[in-house]
């Protein structure tokens, strides 16, 4: 009896047969994977991009850039780009000139995305916020901040 030891991954296949189809199957599964994360790391980007250019705005007192990137949510309830800014230079002051900004965990969920933020205030206080990101044609757009 002549049989053709073929070795993927480590594992020995008595034949040949046996060993394409777990080959193929394996890179499917690899392509499929492979796939899918360039849209989760896509969105990653996009959102972190989204946060960071809202924080310079704020740090420049551009209240017409910062309110590009508020949902329209936000700007019902706000009405302005510059009460807008100046609710925000009051009430969140590490947001508002934040001088450390580091991206921790994103939370999809049905219809938003949490992003987790750890932010450094003004004062040198840390704090974590919690970015509510919603897509709106095809922009990420910051729906609130807790």
């Amino acid at each position: 009896l002549n049989r053709k030891w073929v070795v993927v991954m480590g594992i020995n296949i008595v034949n040949i047969k046996t060993g394409v189809i777990l080959t193929l199957t394996m890179a499917l599964v690899f392509a499929l994977s492979w796939s899918s994360r360039p849209l989760a790391d896509d969105a990653d980007a996009d959102i972190q991009d989204a946060i960071l250019s809202q924080i310079e705005a704020f740090a420049n007192d551009d209240e017409v850039q910062a309110w590009e990137y508020a949902s329209e949510g936000i700007k019902r309830r706000f009405g302005t780009s510059e009460g807008f800014l100046a609710m925000v230079r009051e009430a969140y002051p590490a947001v508002h000139s934040a001088t450390a900004i580091e991206f921790a965990q994103r939370v999809p969920h049905d219809g938003f995305d949490i992003q987790v933020v750890r932010l450094q205030g003004p004062e040198g206080k840390r704090w974590d916020a919690y970015y509510r990101m919603e897509m709106t044609d095809g922009a990420w757009k910051i729906a609130g901040v807790r």
